[in-house]
């Protein structure tokens, strides 16, 4: 996880922000705008304006200490979450451009090659209905559930081809 901070040293946020960081054990890149001209246009350029403290986490800015931002963004990237290696879209906005009728689920648009999804049989044009037999009823929900699981865990999917329910265990 990649952490800068724009600062300056008259700037009580920003110390406020350093402080947090520490305590959370957060390795950060500070830059001291008031003394370093290119920072200062890099931060402009980032947010469009001069005021500090700037916080980029993974390329996720922050204007000013906003903590419960921050710390979903460091929460974010601190936990290494299991992925499926696949692009999705909700079912039902997808077959309401169609004239269809409304389907709940998580439409795959491509599947990663030697990913989870891949193992697990999944196809481009499949629709995702469960994981470890919860329903799954957008591309959101999936994304959520799927964050929650533990890496090395067995899991359950059933997904639709055409007509076809199917279901498959992996382990992710």
């Amino acid at each position: 996880m990649e952490v800068k901070i724009y600062t300056t040293p008259t700037c009580g946020y920003c110390h406020q922000a350093k402080r947090f960081l520490d305590e959370l054990g957060v390795d950060y890149t500070e830059y001291d705008v008031s003394r370093d001209r290119t920072a200062a246009e890099g931060m402009v350029h980032l947010t469009g304006q001069m005021g500090v403290p700037v916080i980029a986490v993974d390329g996720q800015v922050v204007i000013g200490f906003d903590r419960a931002r921050l710390e979903q963004l460091l929460a974010r990237g601190s936990r290494k979450h299991p992925r499926f290696g696949l692009k999705v879209a909700d079912a039902s906005r997808r077959a309401r451009k169609l004239g269809e009728p409304p389907v709940f689920g998580a439409l795959v648009g491509s599947v990663a090659p030697s990913s989870p999804g891949e193992r697990a049989g999944i196809r481009t044009g499949d629709i995702i209905t469960e994981i470890n037999r919860k329903r799954v009823n957008n591309a959101a929900e999936l994304e959520h559930v799927v964050g929650a699981l533990t890496p090395g865990s067995s899991v359950s999917v059933t997904f639709y081809r055409g007509e076809q329910a199917i279901r498959s265990e992996i382990v992710i």
